[in-house]
This record gives C-alpha cells, sequence and structure tokens, in this order.
C-alpha cells in the first residue's frame, strides 16, 4: 500500500470518530477523577456492560469482566494515553486508550487504527471491587 493510500484508509476509518463532537483530555484529568474510584465501563453504543475497573493509585487498578475474577494492571500514560498492563496478558503488551469527553459523557477510545472499539464511563462510586489484595509496587 502507499503513503497516499494508506492516509486515504487512515482517514476513513477515523471518519466516524471525528464527526462527532469530541474534546479530548489528558490521561492525568482522567486518572485524578478516578482515582480512589470504581468506575463502570459499557460499549459504545450498545450500552453492555464491559466490565469495572477499581483506581487503587494512579499507578495501580483492579479490572473485572463480567463472569470473570479481578486482575491488576499496572497503568503508565505514555503519549497522550492511559495505558494498562495486566496481570494475565500472556504478551506483556499494555491495551492503551484516549480519553476524551462527548456530548458531556466520559469516554475512552482504542488507542489502535485497527479496533475503534469506544467505551462510556456510566458510573463512578466510592464502593471496590472486593477483590483480594495485591502488593502494591
Amino acid at each position: 500500500m502507499t503513503i497516499g493510500k494508506a492516509v486515504v484508509v487512515a482517514a476513513l476509518i477515523l471518519a466516524p470518530l471525528t464527526a462527532q463532537a469530541q474534546t479530548r483530555i489528558t490521561p492525568e484529568a482522567f486518572l485524578n477523577a478516578v482515582q480512589g474510584k470504581t468506575v463502570m465501563f459499557h460499549d459504545y453504543p450498545t450500552g453492555e456492560l464491559v466490565g469495572t475497573e477499581e483506581f487503587l493509585s494512579p499507578t495501580l487498578s483492579v479490572w473485572r469482566m463480567v463472569g470473570r475474577g479481578c486482575v491488576y494492571g499496572q497503568i503508565t500514560t505514555p503519549n497522550g494515553q492511559i495505558c494498562f498492563l495486566y496481570d494475565d496478558d500472556a504478551d506483556g503488551i499494555p491495551v492503551c486508550w484516549w480519553p476524551f469527553l462527548h456530548e458531556d459523557r466520559l469516554m475512552v477510545r482504542l488507542a489502535t487504527f485497527a479496533n475503534t472499539e469506544i467505551q462510556e464511563v456510566r458510573s463512578i462510586t466510592e464502593d471496590g471491587l472486593n477483590c483480594p489484595s495485591t502488593q502494591i509496587g
């Protein structure tokens, strides 16, 4: 594929995302809003619950998907993204997201051109996940 074709393909992939009014926010602003809290993430636009994440610190979280156990993750913030490297990631590659606001709703978009998955934050609570504790490193 030539560079010109690659740019056109990238533009077509991103077109639905840029057509909507979005305001990117920094990973630090996102983490400040959720630190010490538990967040429920829902698929956008279906509304299905994807999972719940408790943000234990700016660098550590615990994730629980529907019907599965708890997994701890190390959080990093490279290049305006929030990245999670979970204990069960066999490949050792973090999953990264771009946080943004859309119509006053807090959302995240998977930071890859191969997948345009978007999740909406539907609730932020003080309730913990009651997961087994881990050493905070």
